[in-house]
């Protein structure tokens, strides 16, 4: 009891002052003129508008999402708009072994990877859970082990270009939302793999960055036409919230919160959980992780 009250508010400042303040580092669409990215998920709402961002930047672009044919405009479009280099490469992400492929294919025509945004979904109503377990499997594919696939195969090239990955998540992966249990069950376990990930980088001096970001809900239209007649609140509009995620990656945030509400990161940025995190480490024997 002495050490928390001797201790803990001093640390719970610094994780305060850290939060608040690492956010207001100023972002320069110059830092991505020339870098090496990959969008998934990017035929359309927030991964199309990503993958236009980062061209008007000057980035090399390599897009993924199931249909060619809209992913040639976009390609197009982003040539057009000023990318140094535009690719695409079509597939479904439910197949880990395109998951895995497309990671190498991407890097062999980009020449490496500098950021990897990871933003792709399968398609799910809002209903109420009735025991789909076909459901809950496709959506933990897709939503989250094809990202462990991707991220792990493009680890070695990430390492190399003291890279970054990007990790588009949800609020439905920080609190509890009806009606979407698959869905969010999926986006919880992103923040505990990627989190815990980003701690063994940390501890293990690993240069490759991980931003998570939880978004309220966006204007896309899968979105819209999801909650239609069922949720009554404000979208927020998918080109800035586009951009907040690029900027987030780009200045290696841990978390990046993106919603209509001024209270959403106050909230669940949880500096408590950060605390904790912070003093679990001391049970742990650290040349553990340096050795491997």
């Amino acid at each position: 009891m002495a050490f928390m009250k001797k201790y803990l508010p001093p640390i719970l400042g610094i994780f305060l002052a850290y939060h608040y303040y690492s956010a207001n580092e100023e972002f320069r669409p110059e830092m991505l003129q020339g870098k090496k990215v990959i969008v998934t998920g990017a035929s359309k709402g927030i991964g199309e508008q990503m993958a236009y961002h980062l061209a008007k930047m000057g980035a090399h672009v390599v897009v993924t999402a199931r249909s060619k044919e809209t992913l040639k405009k976009i390609v197009s479009h982003c040539q057009e708009l000023g990318a140094a280099s535009a690719h695409y490469i079509a597939g479904t992400m439910e197949n880990m072994t395109f998951a895995e492929q497309f990671v190498a294919k991407a890097g062999k025509l980009m020449g490496g990877i500098d950021m990897l945004i990871l933003n792709h979904i399968t398609n799910a109503s809002m209903s109420l859970f009735s025991g789909d377990i076909h459901l809950v499997r496709r959506s933990m594919d897709v939503n989250f082990l094809s990202y462990v696939v991707l991220s792990t195969t493009a680890l070695p090239m990430l390492k190399q270009s003291n890279g970054s990955i990007v990790v588009v998540s949800s609020k439905a992966g920080k609190m509890a939302s009806p009606l979407i249990a698959p869905y969010s069950a999926s986006k919880f376990a992103l923040d505990g793999f990627f989190s815990s990930l980003r701690m063994e980088h940390s501890v293990a001096k690993i240069n490759v960055s991980i931003t998570l970001c939880i978004l309220g809900l966006i204007n896309t239209d899968t979105a819209m036409k999801a909650v239609s007649g069922i949720l009554n609140i404000e979208a927020s509009p998918k080109e800035d919230c586009a951009l907040e995620i690029i900027k987030g990656g780009a200045l290696r945030q841990e978390e990046v919160y993106y919603d209509n509400s001024v209270w959403t990161a106050l909230l669940l940025g949880n500096p408590g959980r950060k605390v904790l995190e912070f003093l679990s480490l001391r049970s742990y024997s650290l040349d553990k992780f340096i050795i491997n």
